[in-house]
């Protein structure tokens, strides 16, 4: 019997120290998860907390600025019964649909007139009238040209979207090492393969900047848009909301909107990671 307890005690004692270890090495890298994360969202994290607490203790009108839990119930409450599910297709269908029209338009444009200085300077005047015209602004316009239906709603999104991206790229063009050119040139290298080999990839972290900012762009011009003449979309549905009262929903519709909007952006840096490995996107 003692010989067994003498076997027992060190097992017992080794497989302590392993759990101590495991023990040690989770509490490490929950440390290091905390230290990475609190310099970043930490603001975020208080703002929200504090929006939670002020709300349940009555610090603010919770009618009016309603609890997280609250909100984040009507979120998935409508969800789940498919009141928000079409929404969010029509508005992905508007928002996208213009963007992919500012993509196809923007960047062809953008490379050529940022290699033909002669259509830069003929195109740049008009190009920043139309820049600083507010989207919004001209809605109305679009409205007495196109309607009220959908045509309205995706060109008036398509044309703030436009700018950010076309100016990206025109930029990216110009901004290309002039020496790299010239060496290609002395390789050899003809106007169509410096064109492909040099300046579209050393144009295309800049023109990702742009899309990221065109994506954005869209989501904003997207809720205007559906605030007038629409009955459905998500900005519809902030919009009825706040007329029926239905403050949590109205809050959900707006967080479900900043999720989209994390969402493209996400979608963007990776994809720019993926075909621009030499350089890091920011956040």
């Amino acid at each position: 019997m003692a010989y067994e307890i003498n076997q027992t005690l060190p097992r017992s004692f080794g497989r302590l120290k392993n759990r101590e270890s495991n023990v040690s090495v989770l509490a490490s890298h929950v440390r290091g998860v905390l230290a990475s994360l609190l310099p970043r969202y930490g603001l975020l994290i208080t703002f929200l907390v504090f929006w939670q607490v002020s709300s349940t203790r009555g610090w603010v009108n919770p009618a009016v600025f309603p609890p997280l839990n609250v909100i984040l119930s009507a979120l998935w409450t409508n969800l789940a019964n498919g009141a928000l599910l079409d929404d969010i297709a029509i508005s992905l269908q508007r928002s996208g649909t213009a963007f992919a029209f500012a993509v196809v338009i923007g960047i062809p444009l953008g490379l050529f007139m940022g290699q033909v200085r002669a259509v830069e300077q003929a195109l740049d005047p008009i190009l920043q009238l139309f820049r600083q015209t507010s989207a919004l602004a001209l809605y109305p316009v679009f409205i007495l040209l196109l309607g009220l239906g959908e045509t309205s709603k995706i060109f008036v999104i398509f044309w703030a979207t436009l700018f950010p991206v076309l100016l990206a790229t025109i930029g990216g063009v110009k901004e290309v090492d002039k020496k790299l050119i010239e060496m290609a040139r002395t390789y050899g290298a003809g106007p169509l393969t410096i064109f492909r080999r040099v300046i579209l990839p050393a144009s295309v972290p800049a023109i990702f900047v742009g899309l990221r900012l065109s994506a954005t762009t869209a989501l904003l011009l997207l809720i205007a848009a559906e605030m007038i003449g629409a009955n459905k979309g998500i900005g519809f549905q902030v919009m009825n909301a706040q007329y029926n009262f239905q403050i949590p929903l109205m809050f959900a519709a707006i967080l479900l909107l900043a999720f989209l909007g994390l969402a493209a952006n996400a979608l963007l840096v990776l994809l720019q990671r993926r075909l621009c490995r030499w350089s890091q996107p920011s956040r």
